[in-house]
């Protein structure tokens, strides 16, 4: 379940994911197969072929995409997830989420 987020982010991000950009959305969860994570960032595109590009360029593996239509999303979560946020110019969502 995601937390922390508004009806309008999850607008503005799935308009963004529809249009084959990529796009960041964080908020809060909880997966009992990760309990020492209290959040996630779903990195989506519809553009497939740019999003396994994205995952590549940033030491990501695309298997690990979700193929979820309309909008594929890859999970970013853990160390990795403050570093590719803060490289993407994403540093309210570092902010926001005390990452």
């Amino acid at each position: 379940m995601a937390f922390g987020i508004t009806k309008q982010e999850l607008r503005e991000w799935k308009a963004a994911v529809a249009q084959g950009e990529i796009a960041f959305l964080t908020h809060y969860w909880y997966d009992s197969r990760f309990p020492q994570y209290k959040t996630v960032t779903k990195v989506g595109c519809s553009d497939l072929d740019r999003l396994e590009q994205w995952c590549l360029e940033h030491g990501l593996d695309p298997k690990y995409i979700h193929h979820r239509k309309p909008y594929p999303h890859f999970d970013l979560i853990g160390p990795r997830q403050a570093e590719i946020l803060l490289h993407a110019s994403q540093d309210n969502h570092v902010r926001r989420f005390h990452l």
